[in-house]
């Protein structure tokens, strides 16, 4: 087996310490998401949708139209929609 340099086994030593503290902050991070989301849970929100909405904000505006539109074809062809929202309204026959 070979061994590391002093200096290699500084450098590992404090990357590892350093990789310890970023995962207990980050469990205190998810810790801080969840109770967020429980305070709002019983202020009547849902967090579920919440969770798509923060996904939704992440994307692009193109990005979000497309899957959208995608989405309500997919709908419409499985029947869960009567039109696509790109369709224009059906005008009365004058």
């Amino acid at each position: 087996m070979t061994s590391l340099q002093a200096s290699a086994q500084a450098q590992l030593r404090q990357l590892i310490e350093q990789l310890e503290r970023l995962e207990e902050e980050k469990k205190a991070l998810a810790s801080d998401i969840r109770d967020k989301f429980a305070e709002a849970k019983a202020m009547g929100f849902d967090p579920k949708i919440m969770k798509q909405i923060l996904r939704l904000r992440k994307q692009p505006k193109d990005d979000r139209d497309e899957e959208e539109a995608i989405l309500a074809t997919y709908m419409h062809a499985l029947g869960m929609l009567d039109a696509l929202p790109s369709d224009p309204p059906m005008m009365a026959a004058e």
